[in-house]
Order: C-alpha cells, then structure tokens, then sequence
C-alpha cells in the first residue's frame, strides 16, 4: 500500500495538522474536532497505509495493543486527579492559602513556586492541579490566562528534571535510565522558571489582587488533607515500586493509574469522593487520548541524528505533537542526552494549552483556558523562557549525550 504525498508530507501529517489548527482556532468544539481528527486518521491508515505495517483490522488491533496501557494510564491519572484535586478543595486548605501566602505579587510567585516543587516529587498533573485550585482559592476564581500558563509551566518544568515527575521521565527511568541522567534538566528549569514567573505574577496581582491575610473562620478538613496524601503516596509510591522491582509490570498494566484509583476507592468510606467532577474530566480525558492515539499513528520512524540543535526542536515540536511518542522514539533511536530532552520535551508542552497532560488538566478547571491564541497571547513569555533556559543548560554543561 502506498501512502499519498502532499508536497512531499505524508497525508497523515495533513490531517494531523488540520486536527491541532481546528483545535486551536475551535475553542469550544476541541473534543469533536479531535475526535474528527482521529477517525479522518485512522480510516486514512486503514484503507490506505495499514497500521506500522499491518494492513487492515489486525494492523488497527495491534497497534491499539501496542499504546493501550500508556492510554489508559493517562485517563486513570487525569479521571483521578480531577477527584483529588475537588477532595483537596474541600479540605478547606486551598482557603487558607491567603494566611501563608506573602503578600502582594509575591503571593502569586510563591504559588508557582510551590507547584514547581510539588511536580518534582509528585507529578506534573498532580501539582499543576494543586496549584490552579489554590489559585482558585486566592484570587477568587478570577485568575489570569497568563498565570493558568504559567502554573502549567511551572508544573512541567518542576516534573522535567525528575523520574516521578512527567510521563516522559518516568518513560526514561523504565527503559534504564539513571534518575541522574535527567536530573540535570533543573539547570535550564530554573532560570527559565524565573523568566516567566516574574512578569506572570505581577500580571495576576494587577487582573486580581490575591486575597489578604486573616481570612477567618476556616477550618480545615484534616482527614481529608489526609485522603490526599495517601492518593499522592499511593500513586507515586507504585511508580517507584514498580521500577524497581517489576518494570516489565509497567509495560503490561496501567500500574500507576490503578494504584491511585484503588487508594480513592479504599478512602472513599471515609470521605466521599465528589463524583460530579468527573463528567467533566471525562470530557477532557477523552480529548487528549484522541491527539495521544492520533499522534502515535504518524509515520515518524525516525527521528534527526541526536544533537542539541535537534533536542532544541523537539522541544517546540511537543507544543503540538506528543510528546510521549516523540520520546519513545528518542529512546530507541538512543544517543541523547536524557537531561537535555527532558528538559526539551517536558517543558516544550506548555507553550500550548493542549500541549501537555497537566495543560489538560487545567483547562478542565478553567474553560476560558481552552484558546491557544489566548494562551499565546498570554503566556508569551513561556517560549521565550524554554529558549533562555535550554541556552543556560547548554551553555553551562554542554551537550553529553549517554
């Protein structure tokens, strides 16, 4: 079978690209484009390319079987983090942010700060979903694009340096990278971070002042902080665990998203869960498995030779394109060095609200998120601060691929 050619791009490549500039231009209509998108696609493959060299209804079965667990570990996590983020909420303790929070636009940098932070020891999803329901909290709903932008930023560049932080990292550990092999991405995750956290901060305070302190008569739900805990341990704890002493498990089952599920069911006798939240996390987890499973079906055997210029790109190219399969790519192709692609990968996704699980996430919370040309407008400086923190990584420590 051949596959047709548009001056010279595989028409996969038309489509796929006809599905993002929907998305980004129909705002309101993102899950029926993506889901459009992904049935143009895959009747394309099926009728003309076959699936990875499979024709037909076994190419389509075996190329599912082949992505089915990292699908549906990505829908467990973001289902059950919409969960934990609301059991959060109603722990009451997003509400006294204000009296530990400093004052002024300090409130909000200290608010990026912590996110960066969390998503190291967490996940990026995770903390970039604690971060937006205390901003939730401290500016009374009325939080800016630009700092929505920014707390996606923060959490993925805090995950990039870290094996339990992002997809991609975690994707690294499994194959048989050293957690210092990407450890080193904090070297361009920080300045980069102070680049946008600055202006994003100050943009917020002047949109919505955060709130000051001595809000009074708030107390908090510490059996629910509790149940947060205890989902965060469990699901980062089976990651963890799972590397270790089973990796092969995590290629068989999606062990991670199982793991917080199973601690959100054995909690919920204690508290009940608010399962009206997940509708719309539905909803937002069906849209990106579409572009996920969309992008998986692109015929991008190949990779460019290893280099940092190359690594550079890949970073701009995860604003648009997963980067879970770009990654893989990556690791089989070898050659890299893992803390510089961590860094590209990880933090390229924000430059775009669909860009990155954790973006998702947050624009499940905030609708008025879901415009990548209000995200651009707003969050401009995101790109400009993935290009000042890659210069600072290469400039400090080079490229030493592994």
């Amino acid at each position: 079978m051949q596959p047709i050619l548009i001056l010279g791009l595989p028409f996969e490549f038309i489509l796929f690209g006809a599905t993002l500039l929907g998305v980004a231009l129909l705002h309101h209509r993102t899950l029926t484009v993506a889901l459009t998108g992904l049935i143009a696609i895959a009747a394309y493959k099926f009728l003309f390319t076959g699936f990875d060299g499979h024709p037909g209804l076994e190419g389509a079965g075996l190329h599912f079987a082949h992505h089915w667990v990292e699908l549906a570990n990505l829908g467990l996590l973001l289902l059950g983090f919409a969960i934990l983020s609301r059991t959060f909420e109603q722990s009451g303790l997003p509400d006294l942010a204000p009296d530990i929070l400093p004052d002024g636009w300090l409130a909000g940098l200290a608010l990026l700060a912590l996110t960066f932070v969390l998503s190291a020891f967490l996940d990026n999803i995770a903390g970039a979903l604690i971060g937006a329901t205390i901003a939730a909290h401290v500016y009374q709903k009325r939080v800016h694009i630009g700092f929505l932008a920014a707390i996606v930023a923060a959490s993925n560049a805090g995950g990039s340096g870290s094996v339990v932080g992002d997809t991609t990292t975690t994707m690294m550990w499994i194959a048989g990278k050293s957690p210092m092999d990407v450890l080193h991405a904090y070297v361009g995750a920080v300045p980069a971070f102070l680049v946008f956290a600055i202006p994003a901060a100050l943009a917020q305070e002047k949109h919505q002042a955060a709130l000051k302190h001595d809000v009074g008569g708030i107390k908090a739900d510490w059996l629910r902080v509790a149940i947060v805990v205890a989902m965060l341990v469990t699901a980062v704890g089976a990651n963890v665990l799972a590397n270790i002493y089973a990796p092969d498990l995590l290629h068989a089952i999606p062990v991670i998203g199982l793991a917080l599920w199973a601690a959100i069911v054995a909690t919920a006798v204690l508290r009940t869960p608010d399962w009206k939240v997940l509708p719309e996390a539905f909803t937002g987890a069906v849209f990106l498995l579409a572009l996920v499973l969309a992008a998986s079906m692109m015929p991008v055997e190949n990779l460019p030779a290893p280099s940092w210029q190359s690594a550079l790109g890949l970073g701009f190219i995860s604003a648009i394109f997963d980067n879970i399969p770009l990654t893989a790519l990556a690791l089989q192709q070898g050659g890299y060095d893992w803390g510089v692609l961590a860094y590209a990968v990880g933090f390229g996704g924000s430059m775009l609200w669909f860009g990155s699980s954790a973006g998702v996430a947050v624009a499940n919370m905030f609708p008025e998120a879901k415009s990548a040309i209000a995200w651009l407008r707003a969050g401009w400086l995101i790109p400009l601060a993935y290009v000042v923190g890659f210069v600072v990584l290469i400039a400090l420590l080079g490229w030493r691929p592994h």
